[in-house]
């Protein structure tokens, strides 16, 4: 009988210093679960996978960068014209600060029109009233063309990336459970210690794609809608600057 208690003993001591300070924490030679260390062991087409959607992340946030800063500075540089535009009387001080603001689609549309104004009086070919105004408009309407392309530049790479990278992200993570399948049919075990890294690593795939996806989409619809407000006040300015040719210039 006490044989048997004492075997009893040294077998809770044994079970006891199984769960102890080092049982919980993991049996030797378990996986790191940690993200960098995911990342660094992932397979070849995953890791190409998240070096793509990591490439496509930084290049959308130097395009939100810029665009950001390109268009606060055209509108800031456009309102100071306007303001010019409409105090002075001069023509030719308009042109001076027209000249000095070459960020601004306004003062552009102001350039070309105002050139081919010039162009006009200095052949003296402006009899042809009606010819002469189509004139007129044509080269704004060029300018405009040109300006509204220029801030519409890198922009649809954005659409490009909020749309593609959710599922380039997606083709990473088929692609991780896919050999994570392929490891337990090759070890003919469905234990967690050789599933979970491989998944972890897929769903990682997802997060990035995510990650690069949504500040590119939200970005996108601002600058569409900056855009489009710049667009707007360049056909209006138009309008007007072929009411003022019509009636102080071309009579």
């Amino acid at each position: 009988m006490t044989g048997h208690l004492a075997l009893l003993l040294i077998d809770l001591t044994g079970a006891t210093g199984a769960t102890g300070p080092a049982g919980p924490a993991g049996p030797a030679g378990a996986p790191n679960m940690d993200t960098w260390s995911l990342i660094a062991g992932a397979s070849g087409v995953v890791m190409a996978v998240m070096a793509v959607l990591a490439l496509m992340s930084f290049i959308s946030w130097y395009i939100i960068g810029y665009k950001y800063f390109l268009l606060a500075q055209a509108q800031r540089e456009s309102n100071k014209f306007l303001e010019a535009f409409w105090r002075s009387k001069d023509v030719e001080s308009i042109h001076r600060v027209a000249q000095g603001l070459q960020r601004s689609p306004l003062s552009h549309l102001f350039l070309a029109g105002y050139g081919e104004l010039t162009k006009l009086q200095a052949t003296g070919t402006t009899k042809d009233r009606d010819g002469d105004l189509v004139n007129v408009e044509r080269s704004l309407q060029r300018a405009q063309l040109k300006e509204t392309t220029h801030l519409e530049s890198h922009v649809p790479f954005l659409a490009t990336c909020g749309s593609a990278a959710p599922f380039i992200g997606l083709f990473g993570t088929v692609w991780g459970i896919l050999v994570s399948f392929q490891a337990i049919g090759a070890m003919k075990s469905a234990s967690i210690t050789i599933v979970a890294p491989r998944i972890a690593e897929a769903l990682i795939a997802t997060a990035i794609g995510l990650v690069a996806a949504i500040p590119a989409v939200m970005a996108y619809n601002f600058f569409v809608r900056r855009i489009q407000i710049m667009t707007a006040e360049m056909e209006t300015f138009q309008k007007d600057f072929l009411n003022i040719v019509r009636r102080h210039f071309l009579t």
